[in-house]
């Protein structure tokens, strides 16, 4: 809790009367400290003398007073100053000794000896969940994180294995993934992780103008305020639509590649469990980027970072709109009128029931969920991107060819990238995606000739191409870079000039596989922040897996069992489905030890932290009811590893 302003109020209580003494106040702080010393005089009774002082029944009186102290929080609202808590500290603690030092545990304000009812109390219901973890340096986490790590290369196995479950099991392909089941999540947690940058481009710029302009989109005829005109207003929201149904429909080379991956493997393998339905393959893909990807992020636009706070009613309602008609476009479905319980929606989406929205729907599906890997063998026709005729340099395969420019048709799909002669002819040059490992403008003093760029490839061969003029350049190296954005090989640096007569013309170095002297553009923007806490994910990863430790041992024993034996499947192991047994295993079997090891470095923090616990401290202070536990948790953790 953090406060503005902090006053604390002491009271000597009972023996003192109502005396009470305020410190200064403290501002802008939540961890006020104020020093300040006050003096309060205990009156002495009628029975003082010299020699004495206190008889023992004076002395036992004074060990029944107590100092409250109460903690406020100064205001100038007319409800007066809020009350935080307090302490009462009797004042035997301190005769024990001539200074005393604790920390309390704020309690509530103490009523006497008045109780409520149960009645008068009332009762809210929460479900908390509290975990705690404690997080080590860097070099604990090493072994298990580089397991981890690796894993980045199986991803799209472990994706098509899960799709392949879920399949199997659906039998109505109009309904798959609609429900909750461990692929929706898996796949609808990537998709918020490697999707982020994607909707802040695509959507954040329409967003941030619905939520400045504020225009009237209702069209409910009985949700209209005074002045606004029915007809004007379906204008303003059909605007709305159709802009972000454009942006995202023409957004498929900026869909990130592992999302790419996914909706590749939703595609074959829905297409394969229901071969007879031909539109599956669509609704396989919509149902994840349609309806749980874009539609919640126009609807709630601040759970997907695109604004900061929830937008006002009359935008929420905007939002709302927009989301369910673009949602419905996005379903590709044969009676789409229906699918809206008020008449006035089904009314609106008239404006586009058109054949070419569902056109453009199919043909953004097609292309992020087909595959730029030459590897795949399924049969899948090129998606193109982008074509036309420029000028290009020759890559001088020969060692003593000529390095000429000459006119040329080049051809970009998500597949690769070629050149030919004319169109339609057999290309001369084909680059797989996955080869481009940058795409860069090239100053115009290399060759003397404006609007070229450069396309550089594995053993630094470079394509030097010339476009017809800037714009057209720009939108060249736009989209290659946005089609090789995410190859695993990009280069960090580049050459912005040419290498000619032995020499880069650029750094004047002389050797032609010289790395290059200028940073790469195209990589993540400067604006994109990363608050990724590496330690602190792993500790969690880490915690998950001691949790669930019983059912990773099961599945390396039946991995262990299936490698070696290969004979009848044991009954308890026939709930694994395993397709490589030898790999898992191993696999497991460094998670294990990755994870027994971090298990003993927290048990052995735990008893050195259990060693210094100190009641009274600010970790344990009094007054604090989960001290108890604490000590039986530690203990119990004590005896166990003994």
């Amino acid at each position: 809790m953090c406060l503005s302003i902090c006053i604390c109020f002491i009271y000597a209580c009972r023996a003192v009367g109502s005396e009470a003494k305020k410190t200064k106040v403290k501002k802008k702080t939540n961890n006020p400290h104020f020093d300040e010393v006050f003096y309060f005089e205990v009156t002495r009774p009628s029975s003082y003398n010299k020699k004495s002082h206190f008889d023992i029944e004076d002395v036992d009186e004074v060990d029944k007073m107590e100092i409250r102290v109460d903690l406020w929080n100064a205001s100038n609202l007319k409800f007066g100053d809020e009350f935080l808590g307090e302490l009462r500290l009797p004042l035997k603690f301190l005769r024990q000794s001539s200074s005393y030092e604790a920390w309390y545990f704020l309690q509530p304000r103490d009523n006497g000896n008045k109780s409520l009812k149960p009645d008068d109390l009332g009762s809210l219901r929460l479900n908390v969940v509290y975990t705690e973890d404690h997080v080590f340096s860097s070099d604990y986490y090493s072994p298990l994180r580089d397991v981890l790590l690796k894993s980045a290369d199986v991803e799209r196995f472990i994706t098509k294995r899960l799709n392949y479950r879920k399949l199997f099991t659906s039998r109505d392909p109009n309904t798959i993934f609609r429900g909750n089941s461990l692929t929706s999540k898996c796949i609808d947690e990537t998709m918020k992780l490697a999707g982020m940058h994607y909707l802040q481009v695509t959507l954040k710029p329409i967003i941030d103008e619905i939520c400045q302009v504020h225009k009237p989109c209702e069209i409910d005829p009985v949700k209209l305020k005074d002045g606004e005109n029915l007809e004007n207003n379906r204008e303003n929201l059909r605007q709305y639509v159709d802009r972000i149904f454009t942006v995202i429909t023409k957004s498929g080379v900026s869909c990130p590649t592992v999302m790419c991956d996914i909706f590749f493997s939703l595609r074959e393998s829905a297409a394969k469990r229901f071969q007879g339905d031909l539109d599956v393959r669509y609704t396989a893909v919509s149902s994840f980027i349609f309806l749980r990807f874009f539609a919640p992020a126009i609807l709630s636009p601040n759970l997907f970072q695109l604004t900061p706070h929830h937008p006002d009613p009359q935008t929420s309602r905007t939002l709302t709109l927009i989301s369910k008609t673009i949602q419905t476009l996005g379903s590709l479905s044969k009676s789409k009128s229906a699918n809206f319980k008020e008449s006035y929606m089904a009314t609106f989406y008239d404006y586009f029931n058109e054949q070419k929205y569902a056109d453009a729907v199919k043909n953004f599906l097609d292309l992020i969920s087909s595959s730029g890997r030459r590897d795949h063998k399924s049969i899948e026709q090129p998606i193109l991107l982008k074509e036309g005729f420029m000028i290009k340099r020759a890559q001088g395969r020969k060692r003593f060819g000529m390095k000429n420019f000459k006119k040329r048709w080049f051809r970009l799909t998500n597949h690769e990238f070629t050149y030919q002669k004319s169109k339609g002819d057999h290309p001369l040059c084909s680059i797989p995606i996955e080869n481009i490992l940058a795409v860069e403008r090239l100053e115009e003093e290399s060759f003397k000739m404006k609007n070229m760029f450069q396309v550089i490839q594995p053993e630094r061969r470079v394509l030097y191409i010339q476009a017809n003029n800037c714009v057209e350049a720009k939108d060249w190296i736009d989209i290659l870079t946005k089609v090789s954005q995410c190859n695993k090989k990009r280069l960090t640096v580049y050459h912005p000039s040419a290498y000619l007569n032995g020499h880069w013309l650029c750094c004047k170095a002389t050797a032609d596989n010289t790395p290059g002297c200028t940073p790469c553009t195209g990589g993540l923007p400067a604006n994109i922040q990363l608050d990724i806490d590496g330690d602190r994910e792993t500790e969690r990863i880490y915690s998950l897996f001691n949790l669930y430790m019983p059912k990773l041992e099961k599945m390396q024993e039946a991995c262990g069992s299936k490698s070696v034996y290969d004979g009848p499947e044991e009954e308890e192991y026939s709930t694994f489905i395993i397709d490589d047994p030898k790999e898992t295993y191993k696999t497991l079997k460094l998670i294990i030890e990755g994870v027994g090891t971090l298990e003993q470095e927290h048990a052995q923090y735990k008893r050195d932290k259990f060693k210094k616990t100190k009641y009274g401290s600010q970790e344990h202070p009094i007054g604090d009811k989960s001290f108890q536990t604490y000590i039986r948790q530690q203990s119990e953790i004590s005896a166990h590893s003994i």
